[in-house]
C-alpha cells in the first residue's frame, strides 16, 4: 500500500528527531523475523534503552541527509529498521541487545551498520562493537582483577597461618 506525501513527511520528522537526539543507532535487517519474534525484540529493546523503528529505506537516507554524519551509509538491504539509543548512558546499547536476538533467532535479524559517535560504520565495525560489554559489566569485571590479589594474598596467609598452627 502506497504511503502518503503527508504520512511520508512525518516519518522523515521522527526520523531526523530520532537522529538528532539518540546518541548512537544500529541499522537492523529483519527480513527472516516472524511476529512473534518481532515482538519480542521491540519488547526486549524497549526494557534495555533502545528504541526500535521501522521505515522505508529511502526515508531513513533522506532522514540523515540533513545529519552532519561523517563517513558514507552503509549499504541498506532489505528490509530495515532502526534500534537507537533512548538515553546516553549507554551509547552501544543498540547494536549490543541486537546482536544478543541475531543469535537468539538464529540469524533472523541482523546488524548492517550504524551511526556511532558521529560517524557511520559499516557491518564489520558494528558488529565488533557490539561484543564490548555494558559499562556495568566492565566495572564488574575491572573489580574482580582489582580483587584477586588481594584474595589471593589472604587465601595464601591463611594456609601459612595453618601450617604455623600444626
Amino acid at each position: 500500500m502506497a504511503i502518503t506525501k503527508e504520512k511520508k513527511g512525518e516519518i522523515v520528522a521522527k526520523l531526523t528527531g530520532i537522529f538528532a537526539k539518540a546518541p548512537s543507532a544500529a541499522f537492523v535487517q529483519f527480513g527472516k523475523l516472524t511476529v512473534a519474534q518481532a515482538n519480542i525484540l521491540r519488547r526486549t529493546l524497549k526494557e534495555k534503552g533502545v528504541g526500535y523503528y521501522v521505515a522505508k529505506k529511502t526515508l531513513i537516507r533522506k532522514a540523515l541527509e540533513g545529519k552532519q554524519t561523517t563517513g558514507e551509509i552503509p549499504e541498506l538491504k532489505g528490509e530495515v529498521a532502526v534500534a537507537y539509543a533512548v538515553n546516553a548512558g549507554d551509547t552501544l546499547a543498540p547494536a549490543r541487545e541486537v546482536s544478543v536476538f541475531t543469535k537468539k533467532f538464529d540469524q533472523a535479524v541482523a546488524l548492517i551498520g550504524g551511526i556511532f559517535e558521529g560517524r557511520f560504520v559499516g557491518q564489520a565495525e558494528a558488529l565488533a562493537l557490539s561484543l564490548i560489554p555494558s559499562r556495568e559489566t566492565l566495572l564488574a569485571q575491572f573489580a574482580n582483577i582489582v580483587n584477586s590479589p588481594l584474595q589471593r594474598l589472604v587465601v595464601g596467609l591463611s594456609e601459612v597461618a595453618k601450617i604455623k598452627k600444626s
